[in-house]
């Protein structure tokens, strides 16, 4: 197989958790996709490094960090894009709005180490290894990220609150 009919097919198989990666980084929708196309077309211009690599994945997720950190430094700031609002979506399609609405604002409080920790942890599913490898710090550090993300997101009042409403009543005895 050719590299670029290998990197069409693993940007294929990995995109849209790639763009939600970036969303849950802090982007809005557009701009992570734009996070993302930048993220890969690095990968592509290094993709023998990629293919190289200990665990591809945990490569990519480094890049997409690093390019959503990077995104954030610049000093240009000529075009703010705003959230479109959407059409009315169906009754089935907003079950889980309030939901992910919750999570972006826990997410938001978090500093963006511990917010990438989150992110790679529960979302991309990466193991300490690997999120180590991804974000070029010691498993011990990334240990240490993720449980004070952990505990702030444990005191989040905005958690709090949505986990009170999912909690069913006790009766007394």
């Amino acid at each position: 197989m050719n590299r670029d009919a290998e990197f069409g097919e693993y940007v294929a198989a990995r995109w849209g958790r790639l763009v939600r990666a970036a969303v849950l980084l802090g982007c809005s929708p557009h701009e992570a996709e734009d996070v993302v196309q930048s993220a890969l077309t690095r990968c592509l211009v290094k993709w023998s490094q990629v293919q190289r690599a200990d665990d591809r994945d945990a490569y990519v997720y480094r890049v997409l960090v690093n390019t959503f950190t990077s995104s954030r430094r610049r000093r240009w700031t000529g075009e703010r894009p705003t959230d479109d609002l959407p059409d009315r979506a169906a009754p089935d399609e907003q079950d889980g709005v309030h939901d992910r609405h919750t999570i972006d604002l826990a997410l938001a409080r978090l500093s963006p180490d511990q917010r990438a920790a989150v992110v790679l942890r529960f979302y991309a599913d990466l193991t300490e290894a690997q999120m180590a490898e991804a974000l070029k710090v010691a498993p011990g550090t990334v240990k240490s990220r993720l449980s004070r993300a952990l505990r702030a997101m444990a005191v989040d009042p905005v958690l709090a609150d949505a986990t009170a409403t999912l909690d069913p009543p006790r009766s007394p005895r």
